[in-house]
């Protein structure tokens, strides 16, 4: 279970073991390992900036390397793979050696699966134990436990990008998209603001059905209900600017939208994202027609003058840059 065995940290210089472990015995202690001789680090004759590493942190990467060094297949290589990755889980070498044990020895798959999701319980955010077991799941074949483990995981923290890119995967690995939406809809219930659901939601959309007409005005509809509610959620903006980037004529035209830049007009909405919004339909549109510059430019200076003094001073130098950039491409 998580939590039950203690982590050492690396920069302990002190030999702590006989207290935390009564039973544990060095490798240089024991007879089984009598046949291999140790390989000490090597970092020169004069080290800079030494790690005190503990007297157990030594002697089990002391006889690691050694064993490394032997390519040696063998249950007791295993076994000090693990004590070694107890003490340093973020070690993508002994995570290497530990897999080419396993497929010498072919080891049990689901036993590695449940070692991996204690570690994993322990250290979420470790690249290195993600990517062991997504390879396990490759060996295997058998993605059953990953969506549940990443919900898991996702529970306690929301933003955790290993766990995001493990479900990715498995995802489109295995197409296992047909309950994705309902998940990252309940995600966002929970936290609106949640810009990793929303990246989850296009991705889905974009692995699936992609950006046909109703399911631009499907995903439209969702990221504009969104908006109405927290009309600050830049997340919610961010969406709906991805989901336009699929709409023939861009930011304009599109009566959903239109509907939302009314309301919001009607609503005297200061909200930043909604004004750079503004300022960016604006540009696009004297892009496309040369005749609107002269009634869209002020318009779209004005709005650059009112963000950088009063809506959102602390971004003050990037909305005058802007106006500064508008100013110079479209002044004649």
């Amino acid at each position: 279970m998580a939590g039950e065995e203690s982590k050492e940290p690396l920069s302990d210089s002190s030999d702590e073991c006989s207290d935390q472990e009564p039973t544990w015995i060095y490798y240089r202690d024991r007879p089984e390992w009598n046949d291999v001789v140790p390989v000490e680090l090597n970092e020169g004759p004069f080290p800079v900036v030494a790690i005190a590493y503990s007297e157990r942190f030594k002697d089990i990467f002391n006889y690691f390397r050694a064993i490394v060094l032997k390519n040696e297949i063998s249950e007791r290589a295993f076994e000090l793979t693990s004590d070694a990755l107890e003490l340093n889980p973020a070690n993508y070498t002994v995570w290497q050696y530990r897999r080419t044990v396993l497929k010498g020895l072919d080891k049990n798959i689901q036993k590695e699966l449940t070692f991996v999701r204690r570690i994993i319980e322990d250290h979420p955010k470790n690249y290195q134990v993600w990517h062991h077991r997504r390879v396990l799941v490759e060996w295997s074949g058998d993605s059953s436990s990953e969506l549940r483990l990443t919900e898991i995981v996702l529970a306690q923290d929301a933003k955790n990008y290993h766990a995001w890119q493990h479900r990715q995967w498995v995802l489109d690995t295995f197409k296992l998209f047909d309950h994705e939406l309902e998940f990252v809809e309940r995600l966002l219930e929970d936290d609106i603001r949640n810009n990793s659901a929303w990246n989850q939601r296009y991705f889905v959309v974009k692995q699936t059905s992609g950006f046909s007409e109703d399911i631009i005005n499907r995903e439209l509809t969702f990221s504009v209900n969104s908006i109405k509610k927290v009309c600050n959620n830049e997340s919610a903006w961010n969406y709906l600017r991805g989901i336009l980037a699929h709409y023939p004529s861009g930011l304009n035209g599109h009566p959903i939208v239109e509907e939302l830049c009314q309301f919001l007009d009607d609503n005297k909405s200061e909200s930043p994202y909604y004004f750079a919004f503004l300022v960016d339909r604006m540009e696009e549109l004297m892009q496309s027609d040369g005749s609107k510059r002269q009634v869209l430019l002020p318009k779209a200076d004005e709005i650059l003058q009112v963000l950088a003094t009063k809506v959102d001073p602390i971004r003050r130098q990037y909305w005058l840059f802007l106006s500064r950039y508008l100013n110079s491409q479209f002044t004649d």
